[in-house]
């Protein structure tokens, strides 16, 4: 794709996805509203849309990232991502009838894929290429730690508390448990980019350009950037609904497991890809940041919304993972915690996450 026709995309998209969503609001094709197939059909131009405008949200997140620097870069991603999984999970959990478990599924396909696939991908191609390669060991345990605590709390604890039935906290509970999991990530962002920002930019690679392209200042990029999420929540009502209404209509039974992994890989696939790039340009510690940091945000910011809404409506919750899944978690914990002692990791530390995550993939359709 020639530049013209990359910058033309960059501000037609958002901008279209936007358009899009409110004529079809207006147009009285709502989720509930029209045959069937005409609602099948309406989400699948939107999913096409939505998708492509995920890219390009997060290329004007990513160029807006690479004017205001490290970390606030990650963070400008990591913001924007999770904003966009949020809405999807909300929406679905909204649609139709009531599915408590959508929303752990999600966030506990975020967490593994992050930290088994794309971490997993980014140590195996960077270490090939540059034989070993320098990280940060402190920011890197910065996010393990608050990783380690928000999954167990939110993800495993439920499974083992007394109020309620197995997997599902009380109301109170539930409020107690998401208030602690924003305080812990707001500490955790304070942290970040404030009281110990060294932490986590150390260890990068010199040289590397950290200007947005001169074509797109920071205020056009942040606009576009609004503007794009703005249009993919709109836009994520109608995916979520076509979604459960081509289940049903072709017979299949729904399985959360799945959705919640293909929910999880259309949101996380932009964002993978720029941890990918930044490893491969030996970047490592800033790939890191990016998929460790879409991890902490997914629990530490979806599950208080999730909470929210569920209270508001009424609709029951379901966080407790069950025990398949509960030696999966603690073993992609474990190992990164051991790949990330030392301040060098090589191909071979990949490896190990990427069998996990096969492990993980395989067991979501046998298990």
């Amino acid at each position: 794709m020639s530049g013209f026709a990359r910058s033309a995309v960059s501000y037609a998209m958002p901008l279209a996805a936007l358009a899009v969503a409110i004529a079809v609001r207006a147009s009285g094709l709502s989720v509930d509203q029209g045959s069937i197939n005409m609602r099948i059909l309406v989400g699948a131009i939107s999913s096409a849309i939505m998708f492509i405008t995920i890219f390009v949200v997060l290329d004007h997140a990513e160029s807006v990232a690479r004017r205001v620097g490290e970390p606030y870069g990650t963070l400008v991603l990591t913001i924007a991502v999770t904003a966009i999984e949020v809405s999807i999970i909300v929406s679905m959990m909204l649609h139709g009838e009531n599915n408590p478990t959508l929303a752990r599924e999600s966030v506990f396909s975020t967490v593994m894929i992050t930290s088994t696939g794309v971490v997993g991908v980014c140590l195996t191609f960077g270490g090939w290429r540059h034989r070993t390669q320098a990280i940060v060991r402190q920011g890197t345990s910065a996010y393990l730690a608050v990783l380690i605590a928000l999954t167990v709390m939110t993800l495993v604890l439920p499974t083992y508390t007394q109020a309620t039935g197995p997997g599902t906290f009380s109301a109170a509970q539930l409020g107690f448990v998401s208030v602690l999991s924003v305080l812990l990530y707001a500490g955790f962002l304070f942290a970040q980019t404030v009281r110990h920002r060294d932490d986590f930019i150390e260890g990068q690679a010199h040289g590397v350009s950290t200007r947005a392209a001169p074509h797109e200042s920071i205020l056009a990029g942040v606009l576009l950037l609004v503007v794009g999420l703005i249009g993919i929540v709109m836009l994520a009502e109608q995916v979520a609904a076509s979604i459960e209404d081509a289940l049903v209509a072709y017979q299949v039974t729904q399985s959360d497991a799945i959705v919640g992994a293909l929910i999880a890989g259309l949101v996380l696939m932009p964002e993978s890809v720029s941890a990918v790039r930044a490893a491969l340009n030996n970047e490592l510690q800033r790939g890191l940041n990016v998929a460790m940091g879409s991890a902490c945000a997914t629990i530490g910011l979806t599950i208080p919304v999730v909470a929210a809404a569920s209270l508001l409506t009424g609709r029951g919750l379901t966080l407790g993972i069950p025990a398949t899944d509960t030696v999966l978690l603690v073993l992609a914990l474990f190992i990164s915690s051991v790949s990330f002692s030392n301040e060098r990791t090589t191909f071979l530390t990949g490896m190990v996450h990427l069998v996990v995550f096969f492990t993980y993939v395989f067991l979501i359709f046998v298990p």
